[in-house]
């Protein structure tokens, strides 16, 4: 019975088809290499989940996506979380660490359109239209690129904002990371990428990490062998600038990180009170 106990790895998600996706592609690597693990998945809300009706920003809760997950992880309830790594706040709870960087997906920003507008792109759409986004750090940066356009918070799953551009008209397009609309399979809705000139991406968008107790020696061996060193360099970077730049404000960054013979090159996007844009 301990055998059949040690073999057994409880691992929390949030219930959001999108991570539940992202769950079991890092218990499907997983199996891989421990073919004789069994995987049981423990789901739950987070307060972002819950809170529907407010931007993001506008909340005054920076553990929004992994608060309840990390105290199921406390007690002990599962053995390992897995996040998007841009929801993980850059100061971990007492006792907790990421374990895991996973291979980074495409970390860009995405344009879906109202099918009306299909084969316009940003620069083509009418005056006065209105782009759904409850990113700061998007408005911020596409408003200066893109003065001729409106911008509304859009909230909910990524189900529900397709929902919501698609039925009604109150939205021209949505913007919406590239790597969470290829991971639901939904590459066809992708009209406009992002690149950095227009919109530089959040700290860590398009990886995935794992969280587990600091103590728990077996499960960092076991998640040694999902390690993806390049991914792990660039948000180790990002996320060492986003903490840095936290003290005593709180403000919109966004990030551009490339390694180039060993060096992580970085292009930085930060406002405070005014407009400043920033090449490291």
């Amino acid at each position: 019975m301990a055998d059949e106990t040690e073999n057994v790895i409880r691992v929390g998600s949030r219930k959001s088809e999108l991570a539940m996706i992202q769950t079991r592609k890092i218990i499907s690597a997983l199996k891989e290499i421990y073919s004789e693990k069994e995987f049981q998945i423990e789901t739950m809300e987070t307060i972002g989940d819950k809170i529907q009706d407010k931007a993001l920003s506008k909340i005054g809760e920076k553990s929004l996506f992994t608060k309840e997950l990390e105290q199921a992880l406390a007690v002990k309830q599962v053995d390992m979380i897995v996040h998007s790594l841009k929801d993980l706040p850059t100061t971990l709870p007492d006792g907790m660490v990421i374990a895991a960087v996973y291979k980074r997906d495409d970390p860009h920003d995405a344009v879906v359109f109202h099918p009306r507008y299909a084969g316009k792109t940003l620069r083509t759409l009418p005056s006065g239209s209105v782009i759904g986004t409850s990113s700061v750090r998007r408005v911020a940066q596409l408003k200066k690129s893109y003065p001729h356009l409106a911008f509304k918070d859009v909230r909910g799953n990524l189900n529900t904002r397709l929902r919501k551009l698609d039925d009604a008209n109150d939205y021209s397009a949505l913007v919406l990371a590239k790597a969470g609309l290829e991971r639901m399979g939904w590459n066809s809705r992708i009209n406009q990428v992002l690149g950095p000139n227009e919109c530089m991406y959040s700290v860590s968008q398009g990886a995935m990490a794992v969280e587990i107790r600091a103590d728990d020696d077996k499960m960092i061996e076991c998640l040694s062998k999902l390690q993806h060193m390049d991914t792990l360099l660039e948000c180790v970077a990002e996320r060492a600038l986003l903490r840095k730049l936290e003290g005593g404000c709180s403000a919109p960054v966004g990030v551009y990180t490339d390694i180039k013979e060993g060096e992580v090159m970085f292009g930085l996007f930060f406002v405070k009170l005014f407009n400043m844009h920033i090449s490291l």
